[in-house]
């Protein structure tokens, strides 16, 4: 469900740009070719796997709610594991839940990750020279999962990730894309759905729908 091979970096950034209390939080799900790879800012504090005492999987989301409420309205986990999300305070999660939980996401053929790993206490704004620091990294990561497709979620992330300025508002249901060591990668850029970015994301939810639905290429 990991990329394990990258670990070792993406802790070395953490003691360059994460709090230093904290661990990383490294990308989970489907590794071999998913359908979906969406991609997200960074992580913070709040994801329970980020606490160093934490021995299960380190991976996006943990601990939160309200993207997992939107996966769970695009059919990427199911009801009984959206309940019980809905149910749980973040000290209730634990290794096993949180296993179970991004099985099904790999079950469903997604990966989720962040562009930057590096965890930081809170969701104060980085700078573009932090997420630059992980695109060489981000490369080699799609390089081993080969999605099929690629969601970016916000302007930050979608301009760091193609290396061009991009506003999300243009891009809709639109793909630009990214080259790898030669190989094509379609990247579909959308509102950023948490955060500050929670007033758009209903329209983050019907363009990731729309993405599922029309634009992955039939087996």
């Amino acid at each position: 469900m990991q990329i394990t091979s990258l670990f070792n970096e993406f802790n070395r950034l953490q003691n360059v740009h994460g709090d230093k209390n904290l661990d990383a939080i490294y990308g989970c799900g489907e590794i071999n070719n998913p359908d979906l790879c969406l991609v997200f800012m960074n992580p913070t504090s709040r994801n329970v796997s980020s606490n160093k005492n934490w021995r299960g999987i380190k991976a996006p989301w943990l601990g939160t709610k309200n993207i997992w409420k939107m996966l769970y309205q695009l059919d990427i986990i199911n009801r009984e594991l959206a309940d019980k999300i809905a149910s749980k305070e973040p000290s209730d999660w634990n290794h096993e839940f949180a296993k179970e939980l991004y099985r099904e996401v790999a079950r469903n053929s997604i990966y989720i990750t962040n562009l930057s790993k590096a965890t930081q206490l809170d969701a104060r704004h980085l700078t573009d020279s932090v997420f630059e620091d992980y695109r060489e990294l981000f490369k080699k990561e799609i390089s081993i999962l080969d999605p099929r497709l690629i969601i970016t979620f916000g302007n930050q992330v979608s301009s760091v990730i193609l290396n061009r300025s991009v506003k999300v508002s243009d891009y809709r249901k639109k793909y630009d894309i990214l080259d790898v060591a030669g190989k094509k990668f379609r990247v579909f850029t959308v509102y950023y759905p948490v955060g500050q970015g929670m007033r758009n994301m209903a329209i983050a939810k019907e363009d990731v729908h729309w993405i599922m639905t029309e634009a992955i290429p039939k087996s």
